[in-house]
């Protein structure tokens, strides 16, 4: 089994940051962003659980869920990631959001 520790930690933090942004920066990107990561990675964790099926997109739950359906999709997603290049790459990305959120 692969250590996913530090992408469950830095998933856990941005969901954190989020939840304590005030409404006008959730409303100016931030939730959005987030948003746009939960359904990258929830369709990266369905190809892998289910290759060939047709995906599902994680819907809009509203600003106030998105730290919520981050912290869900990247989850889910270390359940099933089977190396560290691929733990490596989801950190990469889960950084790269945090950053475009500003949080």
């Amino acid at each position: 089994m692969v250590d996913t520790t530090r992408l469950t930690q830095a998933v856990d933090h941005f969901a954190d940051r989020l939840r304590a942004a005030p409404q006008s920066r959730l409303q100016r990107g931030a939730a959005a962003e987030a948003l746009a990561l939960a359904r990258q990675m929830s369709l990266w964790a369905q190809s892998v659980e289910e290759p060939g099926a047709a995906a599902r997109e994680m819907p809009d739950a509203g600003m106030f869920a998105a730290a919520d359906q981050i912290t869900v999709a990247v989850h889910d997603l270390a359940v099933v990631l089977q190396n560290d290049g691929e733990v490596e790459r989801a950190l990469e990305l889960v950084a790269e959001a945090q950053k475009r959120a500003g949080v």
